[in-house]
């Protein structure tokens, strides 16, 4: 099972990270997140000094498509996560250069693979979220058979409000699905925001990662 865990803003968590086995880590460029790096200090010169193997994904909003592929380069992203209004000729354009997820916000009235469908030949993987008022996680978990009941054409990451508790509900709900390519977790395994309970994050990894 791969885990990715988003709002990192700590090199020292993003390494703890690594070493539990975590896959992927998620670094957030948007200015309106509590998470956004550039608010806690974070540095891409940080970074490279860790020399990191672990995968990181830039979280954009809306984002000017030169100031995304700038962070790809500066900040050596191996991924893009884009959580807004992004056309599907804006997301292919930003996958030409990198492996670029769509982000979509599950609102129960809406058609899903009608939704999804405009973007299956613009960009590698699809996230599903929470639908909330504001860009970026609510900590609220949604139902999650609003995917798992239709067949996707794509691999997709799994968000919004998962936490501890959730693990067994994960685990079973993955052995059911053919594209669920990992689980992402944020605000419900923070001390604060951008700060992670690295006890419930490892919690987590070792219930995960041994099934």
């Amino acid at each position: 099972m791969r885990i990715k865990v988003c709002g990192i803003t700590d090199v020292k968590q993003l390494k703890e990270l690594e070493s539990l086995g975590v896959d992927h880590a998620g670094l957030i460029f948007y200015p309106g997140s509590p998470r956004y790096v550039a608010a806690h200090g974070l540095e891409a010169s940080m970074l490279k000094k860790e020399k990191l193997n672990i995968s990181k994904i830039g979280v954009f909003v809306n984002a000017p498509e030169e100031d995304v592929l700038r962070h790809v380069d500066t900040w050596g992203l191996e991924m893009v996560q884009l959580h807004g209004e992004e056309s599907p000729s804006y997301c292919e354009r930003i996958s030409n250069h990198v492996k670029t997820i769509k982000a979509f916000r599950v609102n129960p009235a809406e058609n899903l693979i009608y939704k999804v469908f405009p973007y299956k030949d613009s960009v590698e993987y699809y996230l599903f979220d929470t639908m909330g008022e504001k860009y970026g996680g609510t900590g609220k978990q949604f139902d999650w058979q609003l995917v798992g009941d239709r067949e996707m054409d794509k691999p997709y990451f799994l968000s919004g409000g998962i936490g501890i508790d959730q693990a067994e509900a994960v685990n079973a709900f993955a052995i059911s699905q053919k594209v669920l390519y990992a689980i992402d977790v944020n605000s419900k395994f923070e001390v604060s925001p951008g700060i992670k309970n690295m006890d419930l994050v490892k919690q987590f990894c070792a219930f995960l990662k041994n099934q």
